[in-house]
């Protein structure tokens, strides 16, 4: 659904940058899935440049890029809606990742819990990719990425 107005191609390009946030944050749980299959790491390739650069900023950089996108994008309100809508739902989903991090390491902390950990960090890595490609597509047409729970707390931000 489009609506506040119509989106230009560069709108829907810029749309889509954001969600590389919580993709490669989101590369962490895909290790078991990756070492089980590694043809998938070829689909992951074109990512090799954001990975490196992203990597090389280090915790306290990635926190900047974090707090950049929200401040500088989505409180901007000169820069059109549905640029900021897709920012702050990037954003939103890097916020679960990290949540489901902090779910996993209590998970480790557990012993004998090495399959469950496993499983969970899978789930959490294509859950991931399919939000991210699903949000990606919507976004490439023009249409507004409607993710239970997540694109409602984002309406409520975006104004």
């Amino acid at each position: 659904m489009t609506w506040r107005g119509s989106t230009t191609v560069w709108d829907r390009i810029f749309a889509c940058l954001p969600y590389l946030l919580p993709l490669v944050d989101g590369l962490v749980f895909g290790s078991f899935l990756l070492r089980e299959f590694p043809v998938l790491q070829v689909l992951l390739l074109p990512l090799q440049p954001v990975l490196i650069i992203y990597g090389s900023l280090g915790q306290f950089g990635q926190l900047i890029v974090f707090f950049a996108l929200f401040l500088l994008v989505v409180r901007n309100e000169k820069i059109s809606h549905f640029i900021r809508f897709n920012t702050m739902q990037a954003i939103l989903l890097d916020v679960v990742i990290f949540l489901c991090s902090i779910l996993v390491r209590i998970l480790g902390q557990v012993p004998g819990t090495g399959f469950a950990i496993e499983t969970v960090a899978n789930t959490i890595f294509l859950g991931v990719v399919v939000a991210v490609g699903y949000s990606v597509i919507q976004s490439l047409i023009g249409r507004y990425a409607e993710i239970p729970a997540i694109s409602d707390a984002v309406h409520m931000q975006v104004r």
